[in-house]
C-alpha cells in the first residue's frame, strides 16, 4: 500500500505568475523543457503515468490532466517528441499543472534527488565518471535510452550530450524538490521562452 503526501506547502496554479501570455514558439520552448524535466524524474526515479495521474489527483488537476491518454498527450506536444499522432496544443493553465507534478514528484523523491547530486559532486571532485556510480550510472542509462526513443533527434544525439543534458536536468531537479519549486520552474520556463 503506497502512502500519498499531502502537502500543504504546494504551490497552486493560481501562485504561478504569468505577467504575459506566452506566444506559441515560448509554448513550444515551455512543453519541450516540462517534458525534459519529467523524463529526467522519469529515469532517475522510475516513474510512470500512475505516479503522473495520481500527482494530479493529489494537487486537484484531475480537470486538467483526466487520464492516461490526456497525460500522454499533453507529453506529445513537445516539439522534440517523434510523430505527430496525438498532438495537443499545450495550453498555459496545462503548462502549469504539469510544472506542479513535476516539483510534486520531485519532493516525493527529493532524497533520491539529493543522494544522486552528491554522488555527482563526489565523483567530480575525485575526477571519475558518473557512470562509476551504481545510481547515476542507471539513470544515465535510462534517460539516455528513452530520450533516443522518444525524441526526434534522438539517435542523432552525442551520448556526450545527452550525458551533460540529463547531468544538467538532475541538478535542476534538486531545486524543483524546494519548497519554492513550483515557483523556480515556471520563471526558468518562462525566462527560457522569450
Amino acid at each position: 500500500m503506497s502512502t500519498t503526501i499531502k502537502s500543504p506547502a504546494i504551490a497552486s496554479i493560481e501562485s504561478l505568475p504569468l505577467t504575459r501570455q506566452p506566444d506559441p514558439t515560448q509554448l513550444d520552448n515551455i512543453k519541450a523543457q516540462l517534458d525534459l524535466v519529467l523524463l529526467a524524474l522519469e529515469a532517475l526515479a522510475k516513474l510512470g503515468s500512475e505516479a503522473m495521474l495520481q500527482a494530479a489527483i493529489d494537487l486537484n488537476l484531475e480537470s486538467l490532466i483526466a487520464d492516461r491518454v490526456a497525460l500522454w498527450r499533453l507529453r506529445q506536444s513537445s516539439p522534440l517528441r517523434k510523430g505527430q499522432g496525438g498532438r495537443k496544443k499545450l495550453d498555459v493553465e496545462e503548462a502549469r499543472a504539469l510544472v506542479l507534478i513535476s516539483c510534486y514528484l520531485a519532493k516525493q523523491h527529493q532524497e533520491l534527488i539529493r543522494r544522486a547530486v552528491a554522488l555527482l559532486e563526489q565523483l567530480t571532485e575525485q575526477n571519475r565518471e558518473p557512470h562509476q556510480s551504481a545510481l547515476l550510472g542507471d539513470y544515465l542509462d535510462a534517460f539516455n535510452n528513452t530520450y533516443q526513443e522518444r525524441m526526434e533527434e534522438g539517435s542523432n544525439v552525442s551520448p556526450e550530450v545527452l550525458t551533460h543534458l540529463a547531468l544538467k536536468l538532475l541538478i535542476d531537479l534538486l531545486f524543483y524538490s524546494a519548497a519554492n519549486g513550483p515557483r523556480r520552474l515556471w520563471l526558468a520556463l518562462m525566462d527560457r521562452a522569450k
